[in-house]
């Protein structure tokens, strides 16, 4: 007689989803969780405190005001950092009573401590010198992902930070060095500069965001100049250099860079460690990443993964419908059989970032004879009223039959507004879907409408 019927290992969004929909259907779990806080990277140093750190940012710098009435707020005088991050704490510690009231909601017993692997059915779970064994026929690994630190960085989380660390700056610096232009640091590197820090970005591709549709990332960049910040393309970093109160950035452009501080965004890696996964005999790859199929089934009957853990996409929304599936296929629960095939993806930048389905390139790539339709925000009375006029919502389709392909926006609420699109693209519909559409007026929703007009205007003149 096992222990549990289902061990959970993680209390981050995979961990505690997964650990509640088998809850929910009568399971025995039991989750184990290393810290003294619920919630995983997602609420503690990643997801939540990012994106309540881009609302201060907004809030303090006044960045939506100038917009609308060309006012330019700067920070009040003695800003200190505990100031700045006093909403993102507040956030935080709502989010971890929620996790905790929702894993006893659902009757799941919580086991403090650091768990590995004994055979494949078996855990060994210690804590404050003690250890205990636990015992069920599914295991779930949910441990997430930290920072990836290269071993030539010189990392001090006082000059030198990563992606977790810098949510415990000393103070807010004039200048900021951000390498990497990948999500992570073209989020901080926006909201620094909307905080008026003089931000300078470094990376060794030729764009921004490269997996975006590039009229997108070319707004956002664009956004982002006229806002200040710096963007240096096609460098990388050849060594780092700490000083009293600066570091020196020397390029393998023969460039040299100096800043206050800098936060280097170089990926991040599987939290798996201390598992001992060898002991369950489950497979590997590389910085971490646990291999899985469909169901999300490891190489070991009855181990399951989900999350950061097992790599792209690495999103809280993507993490929490994986254990679901998860679970409901361990348990055969008849319920949740698959994941919608469209993810909506979004980039908290500053302005933010949302899309679905194909680019532009990608879709031509893939032998397409495509179109695009685009809606400017200046031309959207909601755009105006709000003081968003850079905003651009932009609709790929096929030309043959306008079935929709994508669907891109940069601007106010796109993290919000893409899944309209998204729900499109999953029904298999066309851009007529917007045209046929009512929204309420005025609203950035009406843009879609604007751009499936635009789209169809551009399909009469190529006959």
């Amino acid at each position: 007689m096992s222990d549990f019927d289902l061990i959970v290992i993680g209390s981050g969004p995979a961990g505690e989803k997964g650990a509640a929909q088998a809850a929910y259907f009568g399971k025995r779990v039991a989750l184990v969780e290393r810290h003294d806080r619920f919630g995983g990277a997602s609420v503690n140093t990643g997801t939540v405190p990012s994106k309540t750190l881009r609302e201060t940012a907004l809030y303090f710098s006044g960045l939506r005001q100038r917009g609308l009435y060309g006012l330019d707020y700067s920070l009040r005088e003695g800003l200190t950092v505990a100031d700045f991050l006093h909403r993102m704490q507040a956030v935080v510690d709502d989010q971890r009573r929620l996790i905790a009231e929702n894993l006893d909601r659902h009757g799941i017993t919580v086991v403090r401590g650091e768990a590995r692997f004994v055979d494949g059915r078996t855990l060994e779970v210690r804590h404050a010198g003690e250890s205990r064994q636990l015992t069920a026929p599914v295991i779930l690994i949910a441990t997430g992902s930290s920072p990836l630190r290269p071993p030539d960085v010189p990392f001090d989380d006082r000059l030198v930070y990563d992606s977790d660390s810098i949510l415990r700056m000393d103070r807010i610096p004039r200048t900021l060095a951000v390498v990497g232009g990948g999500v992570i640091g073209s989020e901080y590197a926006s909201v620094f500069t909307a905080l008026g820090v003089q931000v300078t970005l470094v990376d060794g591709r030729d764009r921004l965001l490269p997996f975006t549709d590039h009229d997108i990332a070319e707004r956002l960049r664009a956004r982002l100049e006229g806002l200040g910040q710096r963007f240096v393309f096609n460098a990388r970093v050849a060594r780092t250099t700490r000083g009293a109160d600066e570091v020196r950035l020397a390029l393998d452009t023969g460039a040299e860079l100096v800043a206050e501080r800098a936060l280097f965004a170089a990926g991040r890696q599987s939290n798996v460690e201390t598992l001992r996964l060898e002991r369950a005999g489950v497979t590997v790859g590389k910085r971490g990443l646990i291999p899985v199929d469909a169901h999300y089934r490891t190489n070991v009957p009855g181990i399951y993964a989900a999350g950061d853990v097992i790599g792209f996409p690495a999103l809280a929304s993507t993490s929490m419908e994986q254990a679901r599936v998860a679970m409901a296929h361990a348990f055969e629960l008849g319920y949740k059989e698959r994941m919608s095939p469209v993810l909506p993806l979004a980039v908290y930048t500053v302005p933010e970032i949302g899309m679905a389905g194909l680019t532009e390139a990608e879709a031509r790539a893939a032998g397409e004879e495509v179109e695009v339709g685009r809606a400017e925000f200046a031309r959207n009375a909601r755009g105006q009223i709000i003081g968003d006029t850079s905003g651009l919502l932009k609709l790929v389709f096929r030309a043959g039959d306008k079935r929709l392909l994508g669907v891109h926006l940069v601007g106010e609420l796109a993290s919000e507004l893409v899944h309209l699109g998204a729900e499109v693209l999953r029904s298999g519909g066309t851009i007529d879907a917007f045209i046929e559409a009512v929204y309420n007026w005025p609203t950035l929703s009406d843009a879609y409408k604007y751009a499936a007009y635009d789209g169809l205007g551009r399909l009469r003149a190529r006959r």
